[in-house]
């Protein structure tokens, strides 16, 4: 009887420190999960140091190992896609290298998956212990809004790693926007999903790419990409303060007409002006950031370029 495959898609911008210890591990549960068979797919995001030669010292290794080269640096998201694009397993899991998706949740989830009764098994962190109290705040502030304008359900705590059927990584594959934000995208699909929950871990080695200002970029772009909401809000607003204008002008001309025209106010007269310019410029905003995603897609850009791969590098070899 033939085993069933697993690919695993690992995305890696700057990990040369972490892809020894992570192919470590993951190669140690796949010997444990025997009735499976394996393949490795490192997705080189454009590095700039040397993780490239790593991965193909791996390949070299273990040609269970397999890799996707991009031209340039071209975000998580493209290299998510690109791994499942590439991936021939029946089943496939995506996860980071620096081991904060600890492979050792690999056998609970195929065993879910396996089994029928689910299509994705993903990781969701029990609490955020170990993170900045900062961070933290702000994590929940942005699940609680995104839950209230989106129609999608973003789970707090859940982490790229999953394991997919193979009918699920093809609805993932067949949406082909090119703003692209993965934990929507798996929620938009739907699909039974079972969570399993774990304890922070730290990177093994290296340093975090998500800084705090990447990850609020990143926030907003997940809401535009999953709710207009926004636009309603900005039209919403601009509603009930030309009702408050009205309601002032009313009230300003009766004034006038009872108790004459006293000059003053200036100060609270700057303050509505810098006020209203402020709710202007911020719905301008609102609508730059759609009109500029959808100038993005009608481009048709392709959303990631291969610049190599390991039949590439078996090519030379053989030469």
């Amino acid at each position: 009887m033939t085993k069933k495959l697993i690919s695993i898609v690992v995305p890696c911008y700057n990990e040369e420190p972490t892809l020894e210890k992570f192919y470590a591990a993951i190669t140690k549960i796949s010997r444990e999960m025997s009735e499976v068979d394996f393949e490795y797919i490192f997705i080189d995001d454009g590095s700039k140091d040397g993780t490239l030669a790593e991965i193909e010292k791996l390949h070299e290794k273990d040609k269970r190992v397999k890799f996707v080269s991009f031209s340039r640096n071209f975000g998580k998201e493209a290299g998510i896609l690109a791994g499942l694009e590439y991936a021939k397993g029946d089943y496939v899991a995506t996860m980071d290298a620096d081991l904060q998706d600890p492979p050792e949740l690999l056998p609970e989830m195929y065993a879910a998956v396996s089994s029928g009764d689910y299509d994705c098994a993903g990781a969701r962190r029990a609490s955020r212990k170990g993170e900045p109290p900062i961070r933290s705040f702000f994590a929940k502030i942005y699940y609680f809004i995104v839950n209230k304008l989106s129609k999608v359900e973003m789970i707090e705590g859940v982490r790229d790693f999953r394991l997919m059927s193979r009918q699920m990584v093809d609805a993932v594959i067949s949406m082909r926007e090119y703003n692209r934000y993965s934990k929507g995208i798996f929620s938009f699909v739907g699909f039974r999903t079972k969570w399993i929950e774990f304890d922070h871990v730290d990177r093994v080695a290296g340093e975090t790419k998500w800084s705090f200002w990447k990850l609020f970029v990143y926030g907003i772009e997940s809401i535009c990409a999953f709710s207009t909401v926004p636009l309603v809000l900005s039209a919403v607003l601009g509603l009930i303060f030309c009702l408050v204008a009205f309601i002032m002008i009313i009230v300003i001309v009766v004034k006038t007409l009872a108790f004459g025209d006293p000059v003053g106010g200036w100060p609270s007269m700057i303050c509505v002006i810098l006020m209203m310019g402020g709710l202007q410029l911020m719905a301008l905003g609102v609508i730059g950031q759609y009109l500029a995603k959808t100038y993005l897609e009608t481009k048709g850009r392709p959303i990631y370029l291969v610049r190599k791969t390991e039949k590439d590098l078996d090519r030379e070899k053989k030469s």
